[in-house]
């Protein structure tokens, strides 16, 4: 005869939040250093034109190249959504502050 009191086992290994709700880390301090250099590195590669280039009505003068690779990877390798949400904001905040920095390669 089986308990019908008994709960089931669940177990916590894969739980980002503990039961008392504190964040349970994943990563040494080192990785998430490497992180962040790379996600500032990705942010300020741009492909800049000497001449601009007209597409129809829209006209390029630089291509966010790091921001769409960065973005790709940070979708595939971060695991948890909002540490996504923090990668994004960051990744985003480099590409649009060094747009206007002599940064990138020039075409």
């Amino acid at each position: 005869m089986t308990n019908q009191n008994q709960k089931t086992r669940t177990y916590a290994r894969n739980r980002a939040f503990s039961r008392r709700r504190n964040e349970r880390i994943f990563e040494p301090d080192s990785i998430f250093i490497l992180k962040l250099v790379a996600v500032v590195i990705l942010g300020t590669l741009w492909l800049k034109f000497q001449q601009p280039v007209m597409i129809g009505y829209v006209v390029l003068n630089a291509l966010p190249i790091g921001a769409i690779i960065g973005i790709f990877l940070i979708y595939k390798l971060e695991k948890l959504q909002y540490n996504r949400k923090i990668w994004y904001v960051l990744l985003i905040f480099m590409a649009i502050v060094s747009y206007f920095l002599p940064a990138g390669i020039v075409v």
